[in-house]
Formats: C-alpha cells, sequence, structure tokens
C-alpha cells in the first residue's frame, strides 16, 4: 500500500483539538485497510514526526432516509496519533 494514500485527511473535532493542546495527540481519516505499523509510517514520513503510539477505531456508517428511500453512510477508519515529546504537526497549528 502506498504510504502517501493511507492519510485521507485530518480529523479537526472539538475532542481532538482539545487532544492535541494537552496530549499531543491528533486524529486522521486513514484507508480502512490500513494496519497501525503502516499508519505510523505514512504520518512519520509525511509529517518528518515521530510517533509514539497509534490508536485505530473502526467506525460504522450511519444510517441515513431520503424520503422514502433508506441507506447506510460509508464505513471509515479513525486514527489517533500520539507523538513524541518536542514534535508537533503545523497543519492542526493554525486551526
Amino acid at each position: 500500500m502506498n504510504s502517501l494514500n493511507i492519510i485521507i485527511r485530518p480529523l479537526v473535532t472539538e475532542k481532538l483539538t482539545n487532544l492535541s493542546e494537552s496530549a499531543n495527540q491528533y486524529g486522521f481519516v486513514v484507508d480502512r485497510r490500513a494496519n497501525k505499523i503502516e499508519i505510523k509510517q505514512a504520518v512519520e514520513k509525511k509529517f518528518e514526526v515521530r510517533v509514539k503510539s497509534v490508536r485505530t477505531i473502526n467506525v460504522r456508517g450511519k444510517m441515513k432516509t431520503l424520503g422514502r428511500f433508506t441507506g447506510r453512510r460509508s464505513s471509515w477508519k479513525k486514527a489517533v496519533i500520539t507523538l513524541e515529546k518536542g514534535h508537533t504537526i503545523a497543519l492542526f497549528e493554525g486551526a
């Protein structure tokens, strides 16, 4: 799997913003097939930081109704990255 395609986009929520300020943790939406080792290598390569740990969560898509039709949104995978002390990701600092 290509390391550039593993990280889909950063995940900015109120909870993750508080974690980035206090515990040096950042959230990303990642490829569902990626494992923790691949995610760690992709973040280290893309942002040039040292990753301490990776936690992953498989998020199931919500059921949605549009008129008389019901369907399910796509499921996705969330990764919470903890960085070593002294390392930050500049992408989140401006948010």
